[in-house]
């Protein structure tokens, strides 16, 4: 399959040839969300905690002798029941972390490629580049790329500064290297800005995980 490559002043400048073993058509839905699932979860750090009546600061003395007082029985200033207590099945620190296979992970984002082939949700650049990091600058790329609006990512092989800068201040683009590139960043936008170089180094990290 061919894709149509697109200069950054919005014109065909040629075509490339998608290597038919990686894009190949065929989508692992099971696997995608998999690789989604654990990506978030590997993005959480687990830090909330609470303190236990056990870790609450107070006396341990019985407050009032058990009978005799008309009030009800209490045994520790520190009871969760208690305004300053302890906290019953609160959260603790955890690690939510998950292991993936780096085997599934691959295929999971060749899946994922697909599935963004297949709606015609990728366009090949030559190349993105700017001599000045200006918002402005960024802004006229997009715009002779027909991309005003929508959720873009950008793939390079190399991030330049002038054009992390110039990014920096659009929220709907996100600027990504070719090796960093996973699942979930390639669903997560709803356009995938690839150039050539970056396409070449996509290909060969996937090849070596197709059987």
């Amino acid at each position: 399959m061919k894709l149509k490559v697109w200069s950054q002043e919005g014109k065909v400048v040629g075509e490339v040839e998608l290597d038919k073993k990686i894009f190949d058509g065929n989508i692992n839905y099971s696997l995608i969300h998999q690789a989604v699932v654990t990506y978030l979860a590997n993005q959480r750090r687990g830090l909330a905690s609470v303190k236990t009546r056990g870790e609450v600061r107070g006396s341990g003395r019985k407050p009032w002798r058990q009978k005799g007082t008309g009030r009800a029985r209490v045994g520790s200033i520190r009871s969760p029941l208690w305004r300053g207590g302890g906290v019953i099945f609160g959260p603790k620190v955890r690690d939510y972390s998950k292991k993936f296979p780096q085997r599934m992970k691959n295929m999971a984002l060749k899946s994922a490629l697909n599935a963004k082939l297949k709606s015609n949700q990728i366009m090949i650049a030559k190349d993105i580049n700017i001599d000045e990091p200006k918002t402005k600058k960024a802004v006229e790329v997009l715009r002779n790329l027909k991309l005003n609006g929508e959720r873009v990512r950008i793939v390079k092989e190399k991030i330049d500064k002038n054009l992390k800068l110039a990014l920096r201040n659009l929220e709907k683009v996100e600027l990504e290297k070719a090796d960093a590139l996973t699942t979930y960043t390639v669903l997560d936008c709803k356009k995938l800005i690839i150039t050539e170089e970056s396409l070449k180094k996509i290909e060969e990290r996937l090849r070596r995980w197709i059987s």
